[in-house]
């Protein structure tokens, strides 16, 4: 016990410093949307508005559409979303379960390719997409989202098919079900924790992307919230700091309630009650 209490305390000491490290920029965000214009341009800042005001969010909606774009990004984030688990379910079960060297070079290119970067994939997406005639259209970025989102979600579905003891595929085969039954009945219901992270990553990820729908949406009316708060940046640099700092909070706003909302199905037992010993 005496070993063990100074490196438990150290890991929560540890911990804490992340915490306060992650929390942080969001409160100084937060403090800087509640400040009026003389405290944001005071020479000694606070932590705390002295005069809290309303006053940034009000000039804000009135100097952007921002309800038109969170409505473009939640559109866009759900689609994503949604497409990127219906595809990702049965192919991560194809990759788990199907030990091929096809299989493990599928797997490894998954891997791979989530270290390239934006720059690289830009030009050859903006040519299919043209191709295509997808250029500046929501159902365009969707397309791209879904292709950015599928390899990550490919991998951490596939981790939690392995985890699915391969019994309870067997006994299901026994009383005559097939692949597709067996993947929709017996194995789905098991991921449901891993089915709603990888769907809790695609819709964080398309809600937050910017450099995509920089490039891709040109028309005002298309433009996702992360591009309509760079309206708020002046062609000289300088940043209408309080609009910014509100808009940006309202931005945060609906990561934070979804996180909020299916955090429990995430920290889930991901075969509660399915096995019994």
């Amino acid at each position: 016990m005496r070993t063990g209490t100074p490196a438990r305390v150290g890991q929560y000491t540890a911990l804490l410093a992340y915490l306060v490290f992650l929390a942080l920029p969001f409160i100084w965000l937060l403090s800087t949307a509640f400040k009026p214009p003389r405290e944001l341009g005071s020479l000694h800042p606070t932590w705390l508005p002295k005069d809290p005001t309303l006053a940034n969010f009000r000039q804000a909606f009135a100097e952007q559409p921002l309800l038109r774009a969170a409505l473009n990004s939640l559109l866009v984030a759900l689609a994503a979303a949604v497409l990127a688990v219906l595809i990702a379910t049965p192919a991560a079960y194809v990759l788990a379960r199907q030990r091929t060297r096809l299989a493990r070079a599928v797997t490894g290119w998954v891997v791979v390719s989530q270290a390239f970067p934006f720059v690289l994939l830009i030009i050859p997406l903006f040519l299919v997409l043209k191709n295509l005639r997808l250029i500046d259209s929501v159902p365009g970025l969707v397309l791209v989202y879904v292709v950015w989102a599928l390899p990550f979600a490919l991998w951490m579905l596939a981790g939690y098919v392995r985890a699915v003891p391969r019994e309870l595929e067997e006994a299901a085969a026994v009383d005559g079900a097939g692949r597709v039954r067996t993947l929709v009945s017996v194995t789905a219901p098991l991921l449901a924790p891993g089915i709603v992270a990888t769907g809790l990553f695609a819709f964080v990820t398309a809600w937050n992307e910017f450099f995509f729908a920089l490039v891709l949406l040109k028309t005002p009316e298309k433009q996702t919230l992360p591009v309509v708060l760079t309206h708020f940046v002046g062609a000289e640099g300088v940043a209408d700091l309080g609009p910014l700092a509100a808009a940006a909070c309202l931005a945060t706003l609906p990561s934070l309630v979804v996180f909020a909302l299916i955090q429990r199905r995430i920290t889930g037992s991901l075969l509660t009650g399915a096995v019994k010993s």
